[in-house]
């Protein structure tokens, strides 16, 4: 296991540097540099520029004329918030949804969300989540159409996530003030779980038919263990693996996804500021932000082979 590890770590650390190699290129293609260089090989201004990230210097905004770097971490909180909350989403249902197509094979539930699947996978991401604004907000009036939370509740940004933040003010406001970001929260969550959400579903209902039709599974039938147990004790565990692959997958298209939902939510996350500096040709936040976000991604998919390693013992074998 721990030769697994060390292979993981290693491709982690490789993914980086070719990740810091390719920003460095285009970097160097920029009529605006980001840095200034003292050596003039290219070879020793990549090493420049790693020192550069390691200090914490990622550039200078040229719209915010501020560091990129404290530009990156005042809007992230707000595109961390949203991610998880739809991947949550994304994970339970389709779980949930899998599981009970699993169970009905065949049958009339399991085709009804076989086929609803398919519809949230093939969904674009921009017409769905226009739908929902249109359908929820605008008809109904049961979402708010944009934003974090309500002008009326004042909320000092002491961790510039909104729900604890909104919880820390509850002296001031009660749970009200909770309840309306989590009111502002839900419809662009939805929108950005829909497609993960039908991906994790399909997963789940192969996964788990492939496990139910094992030999220990036949042996504990017949032993006269209850469907129930089968699925949620012996089953499930087994059909975690891939299903965990698959999410890792997922967050590379949510984090796309991600830049289309807060421009349509007005939601002032990651996105919008990528979308803001892409327009007004901010190539500082343009490069550090693509950098930070794609860190990111490895490092979870990194976490996830973990969790993958820990409930597949064949995996901590050496290959």
């Amino acid at each position: 296991m721990f030769a697994t590890l060390l292979k993981q770590i290693g491709t982690l650390i490789i993914s980086l540097l070719g990740l810091t190699v390719l920003t460095f290129i285009l970097s160097l293609q920029s009529d605006t540099p980001v840095h200034t260089y003292q050596s003039n090989s290219v070879f020793i201004q990549y090493f420049e520029y790693l020192q550069f990230l390691l200090d914490g210097n990622w550039g200078t905004s040229s719209i915010h004329k501020r560091s990129v770097l404290k530009d990156f971490l005042q809007h992230f909180p707000a595109t961390i918030e949203l991610i998880l909350l739809a991947m949550v989403l994304a994970v339970t249902a389709g779980l949930g949804l899998g599981i009970v197509a699993s169970t009905r094979r065949g049958g009339w539930l399991d085709n009804t969300l076989m086929t609803s699947s398919l519809i949230g996978y093939s969904m674009p991401i921009f017409w769905w989540g226009m739908l929902l604004v249109l359908l929820f907000s605008l008809t109904l009036g049961w979402t708010p159409v944009a934003g974090r939370i309500d002008f009326a509740y004042d909320i000092e940004p002491y961790t510039r996530f909104m729900l604890i933040d909104t919880l820390l003010h509850h002296n001031q406001y009660g749970f009200s003030a909770f309840l309306n970001a989590l009111h502002h929260l839900v419809l662009p969550a939805i929108t950005l779980s829909t497609i993960p959400m039908a991906i994790v579903a399909r997963m789940t209902r192969s996964s788990l038919l492939a496990v139910l039709k094992s030999e220990y599974i036949r042996t504990a039938r017949s032993k006269g263990i209850s469907n129930q147990r089968i699925i949620w004790v012996h089953a499930l565990r087994n059909a975690l693996q891939p299903i965990l692959t698959i999410s890792g997958v997922q967050i590379s298209i949510i984090m796309s996804g991600v830049i289309i939902t807060e421009y349509i939510f007005a939601w002032p996350g990651i996105g919008k500021w990528l979308l803001e500096a892409v327009s007004r040709r901010d190539f500082a936040s343009i490069q550090g932000g693509v950098l930070a976000l794609s860190i990111i991604v490895i490092a979870f998919n990194l976490a996830l082979d973990f969790i993958s390693i820990y409930l597949n013992p064949r995996l901590r074998r050496p290959s």
